[in-house]
């Protein structure tokens, strides 16, 4: 019941393997980390392969973190619609009126998602047994390093199942679980990298405590999991959650969400009790007042706690401490948005598809472009409010004795446009996939890989130019050209003179990446904008 002859486990492994998205996924995988190691791989013609050579380690680290990294993201998308998939499909009640044991189907579902991350993981075996040969590594780390990666990807799925559980949106459960997730990898990482030199402190530290660590957080998760599963809250029709308002403010940990009180009302509106006046919207209005994934204010409480919780310690790192880190905190905002500005409109015309209101909707008086703009504006005030909660530390740093930002506060303002566009292209984005595809889940997916290739890849692509400009290559410059489409070296163009302090590096800038973001940007808005009217009005007919 629980492993050989658990159904759904079974289930799951047929439905998800099957897919030609499975196969899509291992080719792609495999290809990403083989164009990895090739591009690293050494260029010297004879390798000392007795004295440990550093380029062969640093392959083999690379290829280690590259690969943590990866099936770390991933391990959201398989995990995260475990059981909230099954509350959207309307099969939440039946699976509970299984005879299964509740932590018979937690386990299924955790194994089940871990299984296809499994495959990715072997799949990738031979590559790394292709960089042995070349010395500096030894089998024991190697093996020390897949269990630890193991055990991290176990927990992190078990995190995503428990996310998956409380939440009646997949969506929202996703974005929760990559909140927790993400710090999680980043720590992993330093300690990865910074312990690199003590081999034997970090060999135990990978297969003992580590490992131990991570199995005792994912027992933990999977009891409580498994006891929400045996004594479900009230649900209602169609499998969703009764949330009263009033209990859920009384039970709630940490902030409270007061939907009438500034600035609460800015991204969670009261409930209309009265009718519309003359000359609103009505999409935009019933947009900024339903009920937010159906759960009451939980995901919205824990998006923000989450990112406050991550954001004190960055600020007093990047803006106080090392004052001349100070764009990476604005590159921290960015990443933030780039999780949570596409929820809000990923899903804001699949969702009437899926609900089958986008027929009834498009019938009534109300223009495609008051439908559009309805949709995004919605979307874009919630994702800019709650990133706007994170740039109040520049104003902070920037009005503080000694007063060392003040000399840069044109800079500090080009950073708060950085976000401005970053936010309105995850939003455009996001709704150009809604109106695209026709399930939430496939427009979801694909705007977070369009925005992760736009804002990510450039620094990959800059990363590599180090390694074209140490072999001589001619096409560095081509490369170098490339990072103005990513916030990040955005970010790192403006210049921060920093005055007044003492032991702090100036950076001198590199003002036409900036303004060539900027154009770029302002550019791909206004075509990803008049694509969304074109197709709206070419495929559903509609006239203004």
């Amino acid at each position: 019941m629980y492993l050989i002859e658990n159904p759904v486990m079974q289930r799951e492994l047929l439905v998800n393997l099957r897919m030609l998205r499975a196969f899509v996924l291992l080719f792609a995988y495999v290809a990403l980390l083989g164009v990895v190691v090739y591009v690293a791989w050494p260029s010297q013609q004879r390798l000392d392969l007795t004295s440990s050579p550093a380029e062969a380690r640093r392959l083999v680290n690379l290829f280690f973190l590259g690969q943590f990294v990866l099936v770390s993201l991933m391990a959201p998308s398989f995990a995260g619609g475990s059981i909230s998939g099954e509350k959207e499909r309307k099969t939440y009640e039946m699976l509970l009126a299984s005879p299964m044991p509740p932590s018979a189907i937690v386990l299924g579902k955790l194994l089940a998602s871990l299984c296809h991350l499994a495959v990715l993981v072997f799949a990738s075996l031979p590559i790394i047994m292709l960089c042995l040969p070349l010395g500096g590594v030894s089998p024991y780390e190697v093996l020390a390093t897949y269990i630890a990666m193991a055990a991290a990807v176990t927990m992190f799925g078990m995190i995503c199942v428990s996310a998956s559980s409380y939440f009646t949106r997949t969506i929202a459960a996703e974005v929760v679980s990559y909140l927790i997730i993400l710090p999680m990898v980043l720590l992993s990482v330093m300690f990865y990298s910074v312990f690199e030199g003590a081999a034997e402190f970090r060999l135990v530290m990978l297969t003992i405590i580590f490992p131990a660590g991570c199995l005792t957080v994912s027992g933990m998760l999977l009891t409580a999991t498994s006891r929400r599963l045996l004594h479900p809250p009230d649900v209602g029709a169609e499998a969703q959650d009764v949330v009263d308002p009033e209990l859920e403010q009384k039970a709630a940990v940490g902030m409270v969400i007061r939907r009438d009180q500034f600035p609460d009302k800015l991204f969670v509106m009261p409930k209309r009790t009265d009718f519309m006046d003359d000359g609103i919207n009505p999409v935009y209005d019933k947009e900024m007042r339903s009920e937010l994934f159906g759960q009451g204010t939980l995901m919205m409480r824990m998006v923000i706690q989450l990112s406050m919780f991550l954001a004190l310690p960055l600020m007093a790192l990047c803006l106080y401490i090392k004052a001349d880190w100070a764009p990476w905190y604005p590159g921290y905002v960015v990443l933030f948005n780039m999780l949570v500005g596409p929820v809000f409109s990923a899903g804001s015309i699949t969702n009437e598809r899926e609900r089958r209101t986008l027929e009834l909707l498009l019938t009534t008086t109300v223009s495609p472009w008051q439908i559009l703009w309805g949709k995004l504006f919605s979307g874009l005030r919630i994702s800019f409010v709650l990133t706007s909660f994170l740039v109040w530390p520049l104003l902070l740093a920037w009005s503080l004795p000694p007063w060392p930002y003040w000399g840069d506060s044109l800079t500090l303002v080009g950073y708060a446009v950085i976000i401005c566009v970053s936010s309105l292209t995850t939003t455009t984005i996001a709704l150009f996939c809604s109106v695209f595809f026709r399930k939430t889940t496939t427009a979801m997916m694909t705007a977070y890989v369009v925005i992760l290739g736009l804002f990510a890849v450039p620094l990959v692509m800059q990363s590599l130019a180090m390694l074209l400009l140490r072999r001589g290559d001619p096409t560095i410059a081509l490369v170098e050209n490339l990072t103005f489409t990513s916030p990040f070296a955005a970010s790192f163009a403006l210049p921060l003179s920093l005055g007044g302090l003492e032991k702090v590096t100036p950076i001198a800038g590199n003002l036409p990446v900036f303004f060539g973001f900027l154009a770029f940007y302002v550019l791909l808005n206004g075509a990803l904008l008049s694509t969304i009217i074109w197709l709206f009005n070419r495929r559903w007919r509609v006239r203004s």
